[in-house]
């Protein structure tokens, strides 16, 4: 089972931001079972999206040589009552960087109105990776193909 909150990045800036879209369908996994009349997206998964996006960008930024890992979150606004049969756009900022951690934003917007944010996430380094097992997943997960990432600053 695969637990991505994303479906696909639309843009990504090295060392500066990214964006993907995901659509909620009713047969999200994390539904299944979790609300027996009415269902609704719960809040961590907005935070999730923005989290994993966010980390993808770190990864990407730093030539696929770290991985990165959420440690901290700030300021999250999450909304209540989202049904599912929405897209959205997720949006990712990196706001500062060091060698052993990297500080972004996100936000969700739904038909352009921001329905979810974070104001702080922090990330933090693990430099032990496989590189080519990271650009893998990238291209697999981000519905690029290697050769669209080689050398760019940036992906449209």
């Amino acid at each position: 089972m695969r637990f991505l909150y994303y479906d696909r990045v639309l843009n990504i800036e090295k060392g500066k931001e990214i964006s993907g879209i995901k659509t909620f369908s009713l047969s999200e996994e994390f539904l299944r079972g979790h609300f027996s009349k009415r269902a609704v997206i719960p809040g961590v998964i907005f935070v999730e999206a923005m989290a994993q996006l966010l980390g993808w960008l770190i990864i990407y930024s730093n030539d696929f040589n770290l991985s990165a890992i959420m440690t901290l979150v700030e300021g999250a606004k999450v909304p209540v009552n989202i049904r599912p049969g929405i897209s959205v756009e997720i949006r990712g900022t990196i706001v500062s960087g060091s060698k052993n951690d990297t500080m972004g934003c996100a936000q969700v917007f739904c038909d352009g109105m921001e329905i979810a944010r974070i104001d702080r996430i922090l990330f933090s380094h693990f430099h032990k990776v496989d590189k080519d097992e990271l650009i893998q997943r990238f291209c697999y997960y981000s519905g690029f193909k290697h050769g669209e990432i080689s050398g760019k600053s940036q992906i449209t």
